[in-house]
């Protein structure tokens, strides 16, 4: 089910929405090296594993593989603020092969409480006892098993632009716990903001595909 529209979310939506319809789409494509159909007038944009066509000026999405279902993009105000700002400001960056946890981002450790909370803790405390839910939730979003945790996951948000999550089940003597990972490429085109956001949203679309 979409979700409820309120002003926190909508107004910055509408003003990025503005923005949008008044640049060239051209210049969008090329900054940010997402395809733009001349005929079609749209973008096609791979999101959290998932391509999509973006019309423009309009800003109408629809998934490009056909798949029905949840869909982060479809669904949320969040998701589609990031997508469209991605492409007024994003730069396609590659990454050296590095990750970064939060705190190693500019202006991460300002931040880190509110991403601590927000993300990590959550992470940890909604999966750390149930791990297999965890495993079988990132497989259907698409993302891909990697070691160094009890259970971790990479996932492409756009393309270049890895999250690797990662959740340790804990046990008599611990509590669970998670580490959420930036390939470093993410420190030049995001905000410190911007990564909370991108942790919830993939965060987000796990609890949604578990239901």
């Amino acid at each position: 089910m979409p979700e409820t529209v309120n002003n926190k979310e909508m107004i910055p939506l509408e003003h990025y929405m503005d923005a949008y319809r008044n640049t060239d789409p051209h210049q969008m494509s090329q900054k940010s090296q997402t395809a733009y159909n001349e005929d079609l007038q749209s973008f096609r944009i791979t999101f959290l594993e998932r391509e999509y066509d973006i019309s423009w000026p309009e800003f109408t999405i629809k998934a490009a593989d056909g798949i029905s279902g949840p869909s982060p993009l479809l669904d949320t105000n969040q998701a589609k603020i990031l997508v469209v700002r991605y492409l007024l400001e994003g730069s396609a960056l590659p990454s050296t092969g590095k990750d970064l946890t939060y705190r190693e981002v500019p202006w991460g450790e300002v931040y880190y409480r509110q991403f601590s909370g927000r993300c990590l803790s959550r992470m940890a405390f909604s999966y750390g006892k149930r791990i297999d839910e965890f495993r079988r939730g990132m497989k259907l979003l698409g993302a891909k098993p990697i070691p160094d945790s009890d259970a971790g996951f990479a996932i492409t948000v756009f393309p270049g632009y890895t999250v690797k999550f990662l959740l340790w089940q804990g046990d008599e003597d611990f509590p669970p716990s998670a580490q959420i990972l930036f390939s470093d490429n993410f420190a030049a085109a995001f905000h410190a903001e911007d990564l909370v956001v991108v942790s919830e949203v993939v965060l987000n679309a796990l609890k949604t595909v578990l239901r």
